[in-house]
């Protein structure tokens, strides 16, 4: 079993689904085509453990060509982004828990 991530025209994840696994030819065509034939979307596999594209793709994540990987939207706190994990880098929060007395 693998999942697959469906692409809008801008790259964008627009839905994820689970599939057969990418060694597998159907009709002929590795997974990735197969899934998206008769489909405006482009298919890539995304994997739970992050061993493929970097992490798993979730819906509203970018698929960027280039580092081949699924990147989440920015946060807004985020300070700079990690090329090797493709993540963003976001401080951690400090806050002070107060309670009434």
């Amino acid at each position: 079993m693998a999942h697959y991530a469906y692409l809008n025209e801008d790259n964008i994840v627009v839905t994820v689904t689970v599939g057969r696994d990418e060694t597998e030819l159907i009709n002929g065509l590795d997974t990735e085509t197969y899934y998206a034939q008769g489909t405006p979307y482009t298919v890539k596999r995304t994997s739970f453990n992050g061993k493929i594209r970097k992490r798993f793709a979730s819906i509203g994540d970018t698929y960027d060509v280039v580092r081949d990987a699924f990147i989440n939207p920015k946060p807004e706190s985020a300070t700079g982004f990690d090329e090797n994990t493709c993540q963003w880098i976001v401080p951690q929060n400090e806050f002070q828990l107060t309670v009434d007395k």
